[in-house]
């Protein structure tokens, strides 16, 4: 049993039960989190560089974030583990995009994660988190410590999970999300992790169950994508600056695949993504299955997360290598 005791919360009766939020909160940034059904084309950008701190922000000029201008915003890393990138968001990604952001006018600026196995805070510490908070002055919010009237329960009639999830009331309170997912395998059931299945760490780990009941689901994939229902990024920036083709999510076989994308759209950015495993040469449940048959990928466009056909994908670059391997790419989401 999780060790929470909150209000039932449904994305159909949201507005009904808004007495959770805090006095005076509008709904409007709650809102605005939830994901629509995706438009019937949805653009990925690629950019081929080595440089992180280059790539990142080349890509924020290819698909710019929102409008951050006194906007409070939470960037969602990948720390579920202090491995080195890509077993874990790179510190050099997260002070480009902090500095991108306070240059783009940002109010205020969270970081926000839960680790597992490994405790939160010891990952954090061990990554140099809470020390580049402060050189940054943002804000650091360890998912797994967080009071019961931090957190809000999620529930929908399309989740295989039992009863739901709860997930941390900050997501509905700030006004943008920017993502920070890894480009890498999975070994432990998941196939991959990029943008989908950073929503894992949305989820408490500390006093609940969550996670036994993920894992010894055998709808662990489709689980995964659903947890994404209850939080919707505005942007996804993916470091495959490196990549892990097998193993994973923290140590590998560890490729230069020198790319990094940018999507709203986060089937679009993992079907892209598994495109550019397959392109590097990745395990066996990467190359034998087509892309639109992954489960994550296939329960989340089946639940309206984002685009459902590779067609519907416009791939996008900033220059001559970003755009020929832009069609490297196009082949391989073309001949699935």
């Amino acid at each position: 049993m999780n060790g929470f005791g909150l209000r039932r919360f449904t994305r159909r009766g949201f507005l009904s039960r808004s007495g959770w939020f805090i006095a005076g909160l509008s709904l409007l940034p709650l809102i605005q989190n939830f994901p629509l059904q995706a438009n019937p084309g949805t653009r990925v950008g690629i950019i081929k560089s080595g440089n992180r701190k280059e790539a990142l922000k080349r890509s924020l000029e290819l698909i710019p974030p929102p409008d951050v201008s006194g906007k409070k915003i939470l960037i969602k890393p990948n720390f579920n583990t202090a491995d080195p990138a890509p077993g874990s968001t790179h510190n050099d990604t997260l002070e480009t995009l902090i500095d991108e952001l306070w240059d783009r006018g940002a109010g205020h600026i969270i970081i926000g994660e839960r680790s597992g196995p490994p405790d939160s805070h010891e990952v954090m510490e061990e990554k140099g988190i809470f020390q580049l908070a402060r050189e940054k002055e943002v804000e650091v919010i360890n998912f797994d410590h967080l009071a019961e009237d931090e957190m809000v329960h999620f529930d929908d009639e399309r989740l295989h999970w039992r009863n739901g999830f709860h997930i941390p009331r900050i997501l509905g309170e700030v006004d943008h999300i920017i993502a920070t997912p890894c480009l890498k395998t999975h070994q432990f059931g998941g196939v991959f992790t990029m943008a989908l299945k950073l929503a894992v760490g949305i989820i408490p780990n500390v006093g609940t169950d969550y996670m036994r009941e993920l894992h010894g689901s055998t709808h662990m994939r489709r689980m995964i994508a659903e947890i994404n229902l209850a939080y919707s990024p505005d942007l996804f920036v993916v470091d495959g600056v490196e990549a892990f083709t097998t193993g994973g999510p923290a140590s590998g076989t560890r490729k230069n695949a020198e790319v990094t994308l940018v999507s709203k759209d986060p089937v679009a950015v993992d079907a892209v993504g598994v495109a550019v495993l397959k392109q590097l040469g990745s395990t066996r449940a990467i190359m034998d299955t087509p892309i639109f048959e992954q489960e994550q990928i296939a329960r989340a466009a089946e639940i309206g997360l984002g685009v459902t056909d590779p067609g519907q994908i416009e791939l996008l670059s900033d220059g001559e290598p970003g755009e020929a391997y832009a069609e490297e790419i196009r082949k391989i989401l073309d001949s699935e």
